[in-house]
């Protein structure tokens, strides 16, 4: 599985994300530019301890990312999508790909992919989700589908 992020802005945000890939074993790919430093304190401070767990790849820009993840299938989450994100069939090699918090993926880009743009329902009077809690949602779906392949699902610890 792997998460695209179109230039993330908030290294908060980011930092939660990264934190998610690594501890469910999905790679992020981060398409610049981005709003923030790869230093940054905030960005590290989410991620917490789990850098290290961590598979990210840097692009230039899309089209690189586009090139280097070539014959996987692409999912664009937005808004403006009919497609509700529970009605698609993942695979473990789908890249789910997310813009920028202040205004989403470009418009052109998501009329070029119509029948892959996919959406969380909500109501009409909210704008959107936080970023890093719609990349886990329709991560953990996608997840939940394919099997969780490779992720622990029980701990036979009581405590």
């Amino acid at each position: 599985m792997h998460i695209l992020l179109v230039n993330p802005e908030i290294p908060g945000n980011t930092g939660n994300i990264a934190r998610l890939c690594a501890a469910e074993h999905v790679q992020l790919h981060l398409v610049k530019p981005l709003g923030f430093s790869l230093d940054d304190r905030h960005l590290k401070r989410a991620g917490l301890d789990y850098w290290d767990l961590l598979d990210v790849q840097i692009y230039e820009n899309y089209e690189e990312a586009v090139e280097k993840l070539a014959g996987h299938h692409f999912y664009f989450n937005t808004t403006k999508a009919d497609t509700c994100y529970t009605d698609i069939r993942f695979t473990d090699e789908d890249v789910l790909v997310f813009g920028r918090e202040s205004c989403g993926l470009p418009e052109d880009l998501l009329r070029k992919h119509p029948g892959d743009c996919i959406r969380i329902p909500m109501i009409d009077e909210a704008r959107s989700l936080n970023l890093s809690n719609a990349v886990a949602i329709v991560t953990m779906e996608a997840l939940r589908q394919t099997g969780f392949k490779g992720l622990k699902q029980k701990d036979h610890r009581l405590f």
